[in-house]
């Protein structure tokens, strides 16, 4: 059994920044790929970022420019880094990897960007 725990979620006037964690409870070290997914009230969960284990990198188009995803291997967290935050991106933000045979999601932090 595998834990992703996220935080760093909250309430921030537009313009401003956030820094998700994603936390897991065993080693990401040899796992391919790990993504940020949202999902915005009724809205279908969308992929924002993902993460491959050699560092490449893909973001939807609605972010690119302003979030960075990262993850650092030697303390099993991933990362996005959110800038320049807009109200359309207010959503609940989940963590998501692969691993060890199964899928595995986070419970979700909301970020809230107020206009």
């Amino acid at each position: 059994q595998v834990q992703l725990v996220e935080s760093g979620g909250g309430l921030v006037q537009a313009g401003g920044s956030l820094r998700l964690s994603c936390a897991a409870s065993r080693s990401i070290f040899r796992i391919n790929f790990m993504g940020w997914y949202r999902q915005a009230p009724g809205k279908q969960r969308e992929l924002v970022a993902g993460i491959y284990l050699g560092g490449s990198t893909n973001y939807v188009d609605s972010v690119k420019g302003r979030f960075t995803i990262s993850r650092d291997n030697a303390k099993n967290t991933m990362y996005l880094q959110m800038n320049s935050l807009k109200p359309e991106d207010t959503a609940v933000y989940y963590c998501y990897a692969p691993m060890y045979g199964r899928d595995y999601w986070g419970q979700g932090t909301q970020v809230t960007v107020s206009s």
